[in-house]
């Protein structure tokens, strides 16, 4: 009897301890799931702060969750230092925090940390492995941003090997996933064949994907499209469009085009009120052909009351950027023998007669004019005339905007596609320095065959030699 009792009470003993452990690992668990649920609570309020901006709020519920390892938290203390919410904008801390989210994952840390180190920021120098390291990662995630960021490492060789192949194949990726900017690149790509066959079809409908998502510069460049007929029919009514939808989304350059249209009435009615208008949108935003077309307006009191003083105020913005024309239109006020002439047409008669005696400046100047109508009729063949004669002076300026002609070939202009010709006139103005056309010279050269660039840069010798 004596064991069977003691056995009875060593099962009794074995399931008290299975009860209690139970109830131990019961109350753990709700525990837990009180910690998590208070951590959760503090993350919730912090974000809700956050999106109603009280950062003081949101820094003072997310921190503690960040310094115990909580990733979204850490993303967004990191975010608050990147752009300075709540606290003085600190790269140092905004990195340390973003590398602690990204280190676990964190999709959004992953991009901002790679942007972070590819361009620099507040403090953070630019570190292109580190940043090809943390673009990749997010790239390998879909996120079409660090793919398109991804492609121009691989295209500049910039923290990886320079490889054409996998700029193509992350372009593509960012693209397809509808990244407005991809698709602007992509359709630029299959304009020119660089990377991928040339094809106008591919071109067209990779520009009109960005256009239709809302991107100003491609909707700008579709309405250029329509314009001359490249790659579509020319059609000035949907020019008229895209550029419109262009100006309203803010492009200051497509804001000074259908200021224009406004001003001769090109494809839309005559409206000088309109004009004025999206004239005074784009001058605002600093763009230095719509300051010296204001100087034009207020000298001439169209659009505008009479008013030469506020004219010249808009002429020095201008100048200041080192626009040529308003240098130049500068100086001639400034001539003490002639005086300040009286209107545009004036202004162009003068322009002319300096024009007409070799002066490269007055000439690129005049082609503008006639280019735009301004002071005297619109005349394309007039304008590309000046142009070519300004380009022919020496002037590295027009020297690089007719490689840009031939380069694209505008037949509207009567220039025909001649990358050997673009590729001569770039190298012309680069040897003066011009580093825009150093740099498109560059890139056409990887697409012509070793023939080509030799007989460009024959041609550019022989021209040096006149």
């Amino acid at each position: 009897m004596t064991k069977i009792t003691m056995t009875a009470n060593k099962g009794q003993t074995h399931v008290r301890d299975a009860v209690s452990g139970a109830t131990r690992l019961f109350f753990v668990l709700v525990l837990c799931l009180i910690i998590a649920s208070a951590a959760w609570s503090g993350y919730q309020e912090g974000k809700d702060a956050y999106n109603r901006e009280d950062y003081a709020t949101a820094r003072k519920e997310l921190q503690p969750l960040a310094e115990q390892g909580d990733a979204e938290a850490q993303y967004l203390i990191g975010y608050m230092y990147y752009k300075g919410q709540g606290v003085e904008t600190d790269g140092a801390e905004a990195t340390k925090w973003l590398g602690m989210a990204a280190e676990q994952g964190h999709l959004k840390a992953q991009v901002r940390l790679g942007m972070i180190y590819r361009f620099g920021y507040s403090g953070v120098a630019e570190n292109y492995a580190e940043a090809a390291k943390w673009l990749r990662m997010a790239a390998d995630q879909g996120d079409a941003k660090a793919q398109y960021n991804l492609a121009l490492l691989y295209a500049k060789g910039q923290g990886v090997d320079r490889d054409e192949e996998a700029f193509v194949d992350w372009i593509h990726k960012a693209a397809e996933q509808g990244y407005a900017q991809a698709q602007l690149a992509l359709a630029d790509m299959y304009r020119k064949g660089q990377g991928v066959p040339q094809d106008t079809e591919e071109a067209v409908k990779w520009i009109h994907k960005a256009a239709e998502q809302g991107h100003p510069q491609a909707q700008r460049n579709v309405a250029y499209m329509y314009y001359i007929g490249q790659g579509v029919p020319k059609d000035d009514a949907k020019s008229v469009k895209w550029i419109r939808k262009a100006a309203e989304s803010g492009h200051p350059e497509a804001q000074f085009r259908l200021a224009g249209r406004y001003y001769i009435g090109e494809g839309v009615p005559k409206d000088d009120a309109r004009a004025v208008k999206w004239l005074r949108k784009a001058a605002e935003q600093g763009y230095a052909q719509a300051q010296v077309r204001f100087f034009g307006m207020y000298f001439n009191g169209r659009g505008v009351p009479k008013d030469p003083e506020e004219g010249v105020k808009w002429l020095r913005k201008a100048a200041e950027q080192g626009d040529d024309k308003a240098q130049l239109v500068l100086a001639m006020m400034n001539a003490k023998e002639e005086g300040v002439p009286k209107d545009s047409a004036e202004l162009a008669k003068r322009l002319r007669k300096a024009a007409e005696q070799g002066d490269g400046k007055a000439q690129l100047v005049l082609a503008d004019m006639y280019s735009n109508g301004e002071g005297v009729e619109k005349d394309i063949a007039e304008a590309v005339k000046w142009l070519r004669k300004a380009a022919e002076s020496g002037y590295p300026e027009a020297q690089f905007h007719l490689g840009r002609l031939y380069a694209q070939g505008v037949l509207a202009f009567g220039v025909p596609k001649d990358i050997v010709e673009a590729h001569k006139w770039w190298s012309l103005a680069a040897a003066q320095g011009h580093e825009k056309a150093h740099e498109e010279r560059d890139k056409l050269a990887q697409d012509m065959t070793a023939d080509q660039i030799a007989e460009a840069e024959k041609r550019a010798s022989e021209w040096t030699k006149k």
